[in-house]
This record gives structure tokens, C-alpha cells and sequence, in this order.
């Protein structure tokens, strides 16, 4: 059988999203008791600290009979300069699987294009695709489904917005983001989910955006390796704040969302993502068990 790698949201169809979730909520209920991870490794590539990312795939692999291999990138030589091919090959032929979280895409899309083990996007620059997954778990768990939902997206257009613009791609939904100027999304994806069909529309009102949305999500205004633009960042974001009264122009059952870590007091307030429509801990906790039904399905 031909590897199958995990790089972004559109290496999916909708229709192995859903089976995706399917097993999730087996896995989640308790309903799922196989391990088709015995006897098999994950080497875990990190070039970018990690709570979230970590834990989940390390524990979901060890929960599914296999174990995982934290590799810092400055413990293992690519970090000190070793084409991404050579460790692709190397590690290909010891461990079963990759899960990279790094800066750069197109070093996650080198590693895929010679390894012959499946590779996961665990985070880069470009892209979030296991949280978005997690995401939308969460939205169908909460919801019970996207179908016909409006989802927003409020701050920088960064790896998860573009993501976000990929998940409505596939699957269908009304994503609005509402973005300062110089902060947008990917200009490639967004033309290209455009093209496909996608119901995307970007605004720089967060009102604009939030109105009626039945899910609305947030991010940090300045992502790893962007400390030093921290202050710019807090000038060109003020007023997109997901604040009570922003959430009263969304839906009244809507849901709030944020991958996390969050800066209480920048991009959401204390009292909406302690509230009752925050879903953030839900969220959390579903990287786990998509991430299994993600490496059940890549690597089982």
C-alpha cells in the first residue's frame, strides 16, 4: 500500500475527514480497544517547543501499543546541517512514522517527499492541520455537525487561518476572518480555496466577521519566532479582541475556540475563554484522540 502523509487539510477528502471522526469518537468513547501501533515507532521531530503537540502524539502512540521518540532538532544532526533527504532516509529505516513541528513547510514537504514512512505536519509557519482537525471534531461534537455553519476567524491570518481556509475548502462551511491589514492569510490558499468552490470572505471588522457565526476562533497575536514584532503586533491588533461584547453578535448557542497558549488580556478576555461558550479545554483534549485516529489510520 502506498504511504499516506499528513501535510496540510486538503490531503483529505471530506469523506475521510468523517471516517477520520468516526473512529475518534469510537476512540474517545472507549469503544475502540485495538492497538495498531504494536511494535511500531513515531519519531517526533521538534525544531519549536511544545505542550500540546508533544504530549498528545506521545501519548496517543503509546495508548495505541506503539512508542514515540522525542528528537529535538538540537540534539539530532539535523539541526548541525544534515540534508533533510539524508535524515528522511535514515530514519525511514528505523522508525515507522514521522510527526515534524517546525518553521519552515517546505522543509515538512522535503522530509515527506523522501521518507517512505508516512509524515504528519505536527505545526509549521504555513500551516496547523492536526489542530484544525481537533477544531472541527470539536465543532461536530458541540454542534453536531458544520453543515451550514459559519465559522470566524479573528486576528492574524497565520498557520491556523490558513488551515481554517483549507477545512472550508473540503468540507463545505462559511468561514469569514476578519485580519488587520498586513496580517492576512496565505494569498495562495485562500485564491486557491476560492477557486475550489470555498465560501471564504476576509474583512478587517472582527464585527463583520462575527456576526451570526455559530463558532468563533482566536489565535495569539504573535506566534513562536515572532517575539521581537510583539509590540507591532499589539498596535495593529488592538480592537480585535474577542471580548463578551463580540460574542454578542455572534449566534446565541455559538462556541469559542483558541489552540492555545492564550495572552488573557490581548487576543480574548479571561471572562469569555473561562465562559460558558468556551470550548477551549474540549478542544485540547480532542488533539488527542484525532491525532490517534490519525496515526490508527496512517501508520496502524
Amino acid at each position: 500500500m502506498a504511504k499516506r502523509d499528513f501535510l496540510a487539510v486538503s490531503d483529505l477528502t471530506r469523506d475521510e475527514i468523517l471516517r477520520l471522526f468516526d473512529l475518534a469518537g469510537r476512540i474517545k468513547s472507549g469503544a475502540y480497544r485495538e492497538a495498531p501501533l504494536a511494535g511500531k515507532t513515531l519519531a517526533m521531530i521538534f525544531a519549536k517547543s511544545s505542550t500540546r503537540t508533544r504530549v498528545s502524539f506521545e501519548v496517543g502512540a503509546y495508548q495505541l501499543g506503539g512508542q514515540a521518540l522525542f528528537l529535538s532538532s538540537r540534539d539530532i544532526h539535523l539541526g548541525r546541517g544534515e540534508p533533510i533527504p539524508d535524515t528522511a532516509r535514515v530514519l525511514s529505516r528505523y522508525v515507522d512514522g514521522i510527526m515534524i513541528r517546525t518553521f519552515d513547510h517546505g522543509e515538512v514537504e522535503e522530509l515527506a517527499r523522501h521518507a517512505t514512512i508516512p509524515v504528519i505536519n505536527g505545526l509549521t509557519d504555513l500551516s496547523h492541520p492536526c489542530q484544525v482537525l481537533a477544531d472541527l471534531f470539536t465543532v461536530r461534537e458541540a454542534l453536531s455537525t458544520w453543515e451550514g455553519k459559519r465559522i470566524a476567524w479573528v486576528g492574524d491570518g497565520n498557520n491556523m487561518a490558513n488551515s481554517w481556509i483549507e477545512a472550508a475548502q473540503v468540507l463545505g462551511f462559511e468561514l469569514r476572518l476578519a485580519c488587520p491589514e498586513g496580517y492576512e492569510p496565505s494569498r495562495a490558499i485562500f485564491e486557491r480555496a476560492l477557486a475550489a468552490g470555498a465560501c471564504l470572505s476576509i474583512t478587517e471588522a472582527p464585527e463583520e466577521a462575527v456576526e451570526g457565526a455559530h463558532v468563533v476562533s482566536t489565535d495569539v497575536w504573535a506566534s513562536m519566532g515572532q517575539e521581537e514584532e510583539a509590540e507591532a503586533r499589539r498596535n495593529a491588533f488592538r480592537g480585535y479582541t474577542v471580548d463578551p461584547d463580540l460574542m454578542k453578535l455572534a449566534d446565541p448557542k455559538a462556541i469559542f475556540l483558541h489552540c492555545l497558549p492564550a495572552h488573557r488580556g490581548e487576543e480574548v478576555t479571561a471572562d469569555v475563554i473561562e465562559g460558558p461558550q468556551s470550548r477551549v479545554w474540549d478542544e485540547a483534549e480532542n488533539r488527542l484522540h484525532v491525532q490517534k485516529a490519525l496515526l490508527a489510520t496512517l501508520m496502524g
